[in-house]
């Protein structure tokens, strides 16, 4: 029987006319750049990252990262050089009003696209791990990454979670959504969850028992890095810890955002049925498309009561004028 987290996870699920356009996007950007040949001469090998590479997109798919490994790139070249390269490069087959330069990337857009861009990052070898234009000084420096083992352990979690991690990344994205404001972004939520499921906080057989868990779980961490100070750290380098974009205030109205969702989403499990739906209701808010995530049952109130019914015969019910047509 379908229930009100299928309706939710069908919502927040990209339309495949977006799929079929970040498909087309990435695959075109990675020929385009394969087709040069100072960067053939790097070594250029792309693969896909980011939340669509993860599966964890929520409606809509704004962007798909490539991740461009450059295995022979001269040492020389600082992060600003590559980024000058693929600048000439996207902005020759896109023209230059159409290729955006970033601190670590360029992102391209097209307008067949559907709305979405491309943003492709040049990274060159480091040991085990890889660098990618460092976001403060691409001028001098490169900073150290590891997407592609962030994505092995994404498919791995979610087997681990009996395939319940990944629809809750989805569910918890779309919650930041409704909660709080830009910052901290939708990486950092997944990444708390990681974090939570990793450290034993998240539990649950169903979709809905999962996602009360993981507010709980994420609600945790969230607290211990504003409360406490204790970073996110880095799963894919053993040491290192996950940097995020967020200032002091949006930290904080990130904690006790999800600090109240938590508490709302525990109280659901024993309110009444009409009083949990609408928490779930009001937690899921409303996607991109401006459609209810979480719709309400036909016999629930948004306050969380239950509509009243009219029973035939009711002596409050008025008579009308007694006229049949």
């Amino acid at each position: 029987m379908a229930t009100g987290f299928d309706a939710a996870l069908s919502a927040v699920e990209p339309q495949q006319i977006d799929k079929n356009a970040a498909s087309r996007a990435h695959l075109e950007v990675r020929d385009v750049l394969a087709s040069d040949s100072v960067l053939t001469e790097w070594g250029i090998d792309s693969i896909l990252i980011g939340s669509y590479k993860r599966q964890v997109s929520i409606r809509r798919i704004s962007d798909v990262d490539v991740f461009c490994r450059l295995e022979g790139v001269p040492t020389s070249v600082s992060g600003a050089d590559a980024l000058d390269q693929f600048f000439r490069v996207l902005a020759a087959a896109y023209g230059t009003t159409a290729v955006k330069r970033q601190s670590r990337s360029l992102s391209v857009n097209n307008d067949s696209w559907n709305g979405l861009h491309v943003d492709a990052v040049p990274a060159r070898p480091a040991g085990p791990f890889w660098e990618i234009p460092d976001r403060d000084d691409a001028s001098s420096g490169w900073q150290e990454t590891n997407p592609d083992q962030q994505t092995e352990l994404s498919s791995r979690m979610n087997t681990e979670m009996g395939d319940l991690y990944v629809p809750c990344v989805k569910l918890l994205r779309q919650t930041r959504r409704t909660l709080i404001g830009k910052h901290p972004g939708g990486l950092f939520v997944e990444m708390a969850l990681y974090a939570a499921c990793d450290s034993g906080f998240v539990s649950g057989d169903t979709t809905r028992e999962f996602y009360i868990s993981a507010l709980q779980g994420v609600s945790r961490v969230i607290d211990a890095k504003v409360n406490a100070g204790v970073e996110l750290e880095d799963p894919t380098r053993p040491g290192k810890t996950l940097k995020f974009r967020a200032t002091n205030e949006e930290w904080t109205e990130a904690a006790n955002s999800f600090r109240l969702a938590a508490a709302q989403a525990e109280h659901a499990r024993t309110a009444s049925r009409c009083e949990a739906e609408a928490t779930f209701h009001q937690l899921l808010g409303k996607n991109t498309d401006g459609q209810v995530v979480y719709p309400l049952p036909a016999d629930c109130n948004t306050d969380g009561t239950t509509k009243s019914r009219l029973v035939a015969g009711d002596k409050s019910i008025a008579g009308g004028n007694q006229k049949f047509a």
